[in-house]
């Protein structure tokens, strides 16, 4: 199963409407598409108020390799998941993080 970026605005604001599981180092979103295409697509958003460019470009490192890790055993196919970065997100362990976003991915399939 493939994993592939959300790029364009209008499939960010597609995604906003989907279930919600707030973490305390992010919140997940996930919206099931309704087409044929077992694809999952992802993508990643830190504002600025969670900090300067540096902690931003951090966090967003270290959510695209917890994507890689996780969604392809836990991610729900054919569906969107945007993680969008919290302020206490990038000082959490890697494997804190690992383990909130399978829980979240749980809640969500349910």
């Amino acid at each position: 199963m493939g994993l592939t970026r959300l790029t364009q605005r209008k499939d960010y604001l597609a995604a906003n409407a989907g279930k919600r599981a707030p973490m305390p180092g992010f919140v997940l979103i996930v919206r099931v598409r309704d087409d044929a295409d077992p694809l999952m697509r992802v993508g990643i958003t830190v504002s600025k108020k969670v900090g300067n460019a540096v902690i931003r470009n951090r966090m967003k490192r270290r959510f695209r390799a917890l994507v890689r890790e996780v969604l392809p055993v836990a991610g729900l196919p054919g569906a969107d998941h945007v993680l969008v970065g919290r302020a206490g997100g990038v000082e959490r362990p890697y494997d804190d993080l690992k383990a909130e976003l399978a829980k979240a991915l749980g809640k969500v399939k349910r």
